[in-house]
């Protein structure tokens, strides 16, 4: 008697879009295993395309995390995260459309119809339902989405927690094409650990900052070097007004001494050795504005 054979081991690049704050770069982080992609209770936290690796006995999907597609905002950086997100489908093998229930807003019509555009497989993902008192709910409002949408398949997750995640994998992987793995087993992205250094700073400004300020942030590495298992950092902190810079610093430096102690804390556990840390905080008047600073900071595709 023949054994049976081996299934086909699959490879492909996953997508995940949607408008902001519905739970993308939470999902990519459950669905790796690690705490890669930045996380806060603002929307626009993303602002990269931030890639995640799974690797699995037969399967390796390299996740791509997207800024969330909205509606509004007039400046050069809502424009270039929304160059992002609409440019990431175009490299996927499967889009993952992520909503939150139990709303279906202009701005989620707004991913599907780019997209519908895609002649590659898409999954609907319905996430938080945690937050839907009645889960009854929860069918005739996917009923009415997908009536006229077409997915290949729908799944109803929290992501912040493993439950449904083994369903959802098993169906996602079917659609991935047959080839082998691109990424080393132990690959977690294809970002450098300078980049995720600076995505660390940036969030706990987002963690820790009033409303409207975290969006005036971002940060800059001036200087990266690991000598032995220490990795020594340097990192600008710009803002667009002197007042600002008062605020991050806080009264006596404590603001932003405790933005730097929890930043180091979290690139100590995700780089595995020790880490100093040295922040500084910059001006540079409306730089979320203006198209070169955007590519100065990083901000580019």
């Amino acid at each position: 008697m023949n054994q049976a054979s081996s299934p086909a081991h699959r490879f492909g690049k996953v997508a995940l879009v949607g408008r902001p704050n519905v739970g993308k770069s939470t999902l990519l982080n459950t669905l790796i295993g690690s705490d890669l992609s930045i996380v806060s209770p603002k929307p626009q936290t993303t602002r990269h395309r931030i890639l995640g690796i799974a690797t699995h006995a037969h399967a390796q999907i390299a996740f791509l995390d997207t800024p969330g597609l909205h509606l509004g905002g007039k400046r050069a950086m809502n424009r270039q995260l929304n160059r992002v997100a609409r440019q990431v489908p175009d490299e996927a093998d499967v889009i993952v459309h992520v909503i939150a229930a139990p709303r279906w807003t202009d701005e989620d019509e707004q991913v599907w119809q780019l997209i519908s555009q895609h002649q590659v497989p898409r999954l609907l993902v319905v996430n938080k339902i945690d937050l839907v008192k009645d889960k009854a709910d929860l069918l005739p409002f996917v009923a009415t989405i997908s009536e006229n949408r077409r997915y290949n398949g729908i799944h109803y997750l929290r992501a912040t927690h493993a439950k449904g995640m083994e369903h959802f994998l098993d169906d996602l992987i079917r659609f991935l094409p047959e080839a082998p793995a691109e990424y080393g087993a132990d690959e977690l992205t294809d970002r450098s650990e300078r980049f995720i250094a600076a995505e660390i700073i940036r969030e706990q400004l987002m963690l820790r900052l009033s409303e409207e300020l975290p969006y005036a942030t971002t940060v800059e590495i001036e200087h990266f070097e690991q000598v032995g298992n220490l990795a020594r950092i340097s990192a600008a902190i710009w803002v667009e007004r002197e007042g600002q810079k008062a605020i991050v610093i806080g009264a006596a430096g404590a603001g932003l001494k405790a933005i730097g102690s929890n930043a180091r804390r979290r690139m100590e556990k995700l780089f595995g050795g020790k880490v100093f840390l040295e922040l500084w905080v910059k001006v540079r008047e409306n730089w979320s504005d203006d198209e070169a600073s955007l590519k100065q900071f990083g901000y580019s595709g």
